[in-house]
């Protein structure tokens, strides 16, 4: 197709994409893909492909594309007051009513929302408020987070530091010495073949427990989990592990962070994830869906416990040093409003439970049964296929990474965008909530013809 611009050649030459093979990008080895609008669960190009969006942008775009009633908010907002600072007491009537919403949404334990931007920063300043936390209360030593391998918290320094898959530590010197790992809660790859779920489970709080005895009590200040492992495989809890993780945890006086960027506001068929899974955390990362990532926004939930201490620690120490200068940015906040207010009208978090089922379920009466499906796996609306190269060893392909992207390519040639996720050759699902039953048929359909057509080729 001719063009009278020159956007795809200055896209190669200064665009610095995330998450991208730079120097292949920049030679023209891979393609890029703009985009110029969307419509509920489908965005299109300029090229004129509409495509089924089968992940919600990165997750986010949780009430789907083209929602007119967020973009008025936006830019009533930006006529109004496009921004001010939220320092020292400052707010504005959307920073003001979108914490009372949050609030009032949120497990019964939560107290205040802090905002900032995306979930990295939310996950660093939660960190910052763990170890300050610390200091008030005159533990300086416990200042150790401990996360989980595959878990995904972010790419900032501490951030990347908390997540633990090895892409985010190559060549970037993390993790940090203040981070340790534990096992993550996949019970899938479990090395016992005999364990029950509820065995499983208690190896894992078993390994954690273990883990902070050798480490030290007195030196862990924090956990951090998702309540469902996201970008590390889409991967539910098994049965019993966030109970038995909680009594490590309370045993040991160690703060609980819930990481539900992904989770909150709706994914799993419940407004948070911690009340899906009887999770009471001290901190709640949120993001993506608290505007379904129509303005950068995110926020730390911290419970009263946590609040309590913040409180004693300014009336000793003055006000407290750790600032954004965007945090609870008006538009930003504006649009979360709007958003929260379309998830209750649309029922879209019953939404996610029902449909999330049924894609659940087609997906694998659909491709359960083949011969390189080791597993179909999912809670609400998330969805993931694993491929296995011998199903009943459950041995996985080597190098791990080398059939998924060829699925996931299969699938965009049919107009249906899947996930490739890392770390193995797992295609993920994470559709916007307001999906159809027959838009998830469309999903499954196209599928279970890439992965026979992939599968046939090995």
């Amino acid at each position: 197709m001719l063009r009278n611009d020159l956007l795809e050649q200055w896209d190669r030459e200064h665009f610095f994409h995330p998450s991208t093979h730079l120097a292949q990008f920049a030679r023209g080895e891979m393609p890029n893909r703009i985009v110029t609008g969307g419509e509920g669960v489908f965005i299109e190009d300029r090229d004129g492909n509409r495509l089924l969006d089968g992940f919600a942008g990165l997750y986010c775009v949780n009430i789907g594309y083209g929602r007119q009633e967020v973009a008025e908010a936006i830019a009533a907002q930006a006529r109004e007051l496009a921004y001010y600072h939220s320092y020292v007491g400052h707010g504005t009537e959307a920073s003001i009513t979108l914490s009372k919403m949050i609030i009032d949404r949120a497990p019964a334990n939560m107290s205040r929302v802090y905002y900032g931007l995306g979930g990295s920063d939310a996950n660093e300043t939660n960190v910052k408020l763990v170890w300050y936390y610390n200091n008030v209360l005159g533990r300086p030593e416990k200042k150790k987070i401990i996360s989980r391998w595959r878990g995904y918290h972010g790419s900032g320094l501490m951030t990347g530091s908390l997540t633990g898959l090895g892409l985010f530590h190559k060549q970037f010197d993390l993790p940090l010495p203040q981070v340790v790992h534990t096992e993550a809660p996949y019970y899938y790859r479990r090395k016992d073949d005999a364990m029950s779920e509820e065995e499983f489970s208690d190896h894992c709080a078993a390994e954690l427990d273990a883990l902070i005895e050798r480490e030290g009590p007195e030196t862990v200040a924090a956990f951090i989990g998702e309540p469902v492992l996201g970008t590390g495989g889409i991967v539910p809890p098994p049965a019993g592990y966030w109970e038995k993780i909680q009594a490590v945890l309370k045993k040991h006086d160690v703060l609980l962070i819930a990481d539900e960027v992904v989770t909150g506001f709706g994914r799993l068929g419940t407004m948070f994830g911690s009340a899906h899974y009887g999770i009471e955390p001290d901190i709640i990362t949120i993001a993506k869906g608290l505007t379904s990532a129509y303005a950068p926004l995110s926020g730390s939930i911290v419970s009263e416990k946590l609040w309590s201490v913040l409180e004693q620690g300014t009336d000793t120490f003055g006000a407290i040093g750790h600032g954004w200068t965007y945090s609870a940015h008006p538009i930003g906040a504006a649009a979360a409003v709007a958003n929260l207010k379309l998830i209750d009208e649309m029922g879209l978090v019953a939404n996610a439970g029902n449909v999330g089922a049924y894609l659940n379920a087609k997906m694998t009466e659909a491709v359960g049964d083949h011969p390189n499906v080791g597993e179909v796996r999912g809670e609400g609306m998330l969805c993931a296929v694993e491929l296995v190269a011998d199903k009943a060893n459950r041995t996985f392909f080597e190098p791990a990474g080398k059939l998924g992207p060829v699925v996931v390519a299969a699938m965009l040639k049919r107009g249906v965008i899947a996930r490739a996720m890392p770390e193995g050759d797992i295609i993920g699902f994470a559709p916007p909530l307001c999906l159809s039953e027959d838009e998830a048929d469309t999903i499954v359909k196209v599928t279970k013809e890439a992965v026979e057509e992939a599968c046939a080729a090995l």
